[in-house]
């Protein structure tokens, strides 16, 4: 059976659980504490970069969002997440990137600078960041119900699990209404509202999202230098 090591509100780990779903595939939940067992050796394991999510299926193991989303497409094809015309599959796979790359870590620095008592520069920059993306998409959208066309696609299962946090961040989507409507269409979808996190979980998360990142860090520091000492001995020595 497959597994997926997951956190529940993890970003990364969302748009994995919801293509599961959306695959109507069997799989296995493994909860992944962050606030330290993710550095534990059992789970360094299976991911070295100590990082949800993790998939194993069988002996093989995949890591990182966009690598598992393609795994699930090769070995699992049916339904079809990904469209096969050219455009349509650009489309796709530049909804995915620019959530990524761009969205995601404006709506994290937007988190983790909002209850700032001073007007700072990384939050405008953070708004600005996300405005710009919700524009690009906006227009990418078009008229059409999904970025594929017809077809739901690892587009919306990306971008669907942000665009729609933006408004309780301060970025209304009154001036984007292709999106809002294309995202009220997602969230009322079941394998949305299975995933959907309560009130109570989402402040818990922008909470966790202002003090956990720095001790994520000072632990993946700690750990690299000591795989760096360990390296370094048997040279040492000789």
């Amino acid at each position: 059976m497959l597994k997926l090591y997951y956190a529940r509100p993890s970003a990364y780990a969302r748009p994995v659980w919801l293509a599961l779903l959306e695959k109507q595939l069997t799989f296995e939940l493994i909860p992944v504490d962050l606030s330290g067992r993710q550095f534990e050796p059992e789970f360094l394991a299976l991911n070295p970069f100590s990082h949800v999510p993790v998939l194993v299926d069988g002996d093989f193991q995949v890591i990182e969002s966009l690598a598992i989303l393609d795994y699930l497409e090769a070995r699992y094809p049916t339904p079809s997440l990904l469209p096969t015309d050219a455009i349509a599959l650009a489309r796709a796979r530049m909804v995915q990137l620019v959530a990524f790359n761009e969205l995601l870590p404006a709506l994290i620095k937007i988190v983790m600078n909002e209850d700032s008592p001073e007007k700072s520069a990384d939050l405008d920059y953070a708004r600005l960041r996300a405005l710009n993306t919700l524009d690009f998409l906006e227009n990418l959208l078009g008229d059409s119900p999904y970025f594929a066309g017809e077809q739901l696609t690892f587009a919306e299962i990306v971008a669907g699990t942000f665009v729609y946090r933006m408004p309780s961040l301060g970025i209304p989507l009154t001036n984007h209404p292709r999106l809002k409507v294309w995202s009220e269409r997602l969230l009322s979808r079941p394998t949305w509202q299975q995933i959907e996190l309560s009130s109570e979980e989402w402040s818990s998360f922008k909470r966790h999202m202002k003090v956990i990142p720095k001790a994520w860090e000072r632990r993946r520091r700690q750990r690299i230098n000591s795989l760096g000492e360990q390296r370094l001995q048997p040279n040492i020595r000789s």
